[in-house]
């Protein structure tokens, strides 16, 4: 499948009011990083509330993903959400992204920049939206189809979405952190399909990327025991080619280097006792 992805305009960066707290890497070059994996009662209960504000932004872009929308429109939904929920969209200046969500079209992994870019019939489009509220981060991300969308695109988007389902069950205490990575590769294999390695998930909280890595492939070194109270995401990146890829000269939309579509998905969670809790739900 051939599309002809390009770069849009980009509109100037939408402002945030004063009294809505920036997470401290807001106008640095580099964020902090670091921070213990597994967190305390009272920072798991602030981000059960980013979180739930996070997939709330979602649900609220997704009602305005149709044929005929732009990317910077879809954009300005989310960041509104946001204010209007006391939060602060993670991704604006974080490391100078211009944006406060992704938007990541057809053949682009992941990082796409909203820009005046038409969604069009037969599209997939990934949103990757993360919400800061009292000083925690919630993350989630998700792939929709756009109108009339061809069986192999459709069959991609369903399955990355399953991939990600079976990568949650596996996480049990005790399990190292590489049996995320086996259930997803070991279930996209069956079909073919690519699992991107270069792009993870990664644990979060008072931290956007705290550190910890979460490969979705059966990394050997990903090794880490995993424990109750620990807090990560994953979001497995599929394609229906190779997983080479590309990054456009704005030095954050990263395509696949056959230009073959790609799909994601992604949550944020907290380990329990005897499972995972989704803390991305609406």
């Amino acid at each position: 499948m051939t599309t002809q992805l390009r770069p849009g305009r980009v509109s100037p960066m939408r402002t945030v009011p004063a009294n809505i707290p920036r997470p401290e890497y807001v106008g640095k070059k580099f964020p902090r990083t670091g921070e213990p994996d597994v967190k305390t009662p009272e920072i798991i209960e602030r981000m059960r509330v980013a979180g739930r504000i996070a997939a709330q932004a979602m649900a609220e872009v997704a009602k305005h993903i149709e044929p005929g929308v732009t990317t910077d429109e879809l954009d300005r939904i989310g960041h509104e959400f946001m204010l209007d929920h006391g939060a602060y969209p993670s991704t604006l200046g974080y490391r100078g992204f211009p944006k406060s969500l992704c938007t990541s079209l057809n053949e682009v992994i992941c990082h796409g920049i909203p820009d005046d870019t038409v969604v069009r019939d037969g599209d997939i489009i990934n949103i990757d939206i993360t919400a800061f509220k009292d000083g925690v981060h919630g993350d989630t991300d998700a792939t929709y189809l756009v109108g009339d969308v061809d069986e192999e695109s459709r069959l991609l988007v369903d399955r990355t979405r399953e991939a990600l389902t079976r990568a949650i069950k596996a996480v049990r205490p005790g399990r190292r952190l590489n049996v995320i990575g086996r259930v997803i590769e070991s279930y996209a294999k069956r079909f073919g399909y690519g699992v991107v390695r270069d792009f993870t998930g990664h644990g979060i909280g008072t931290t956007f990327h705290s550190g910890l890595i979460v490969p979705h492939y059966d990394d050997a070194n990903a090794s880490t025991v995993i424990e109750p109270g620990m807090t990560f995401t994953i979001e497995p990146m599929l394609t229906l080619g190779t997983i080479e890829y590309e990054i456009w000269p704005d030095k954050w939309t990263v395509v696949t280097k056959d230009r073959k579509r790609t799909a994601q998905f992604e949550h944020t969670l907290l380990v329990t006792d005897d499972g995972a809790e989704i803390l991305t739900l609406p």
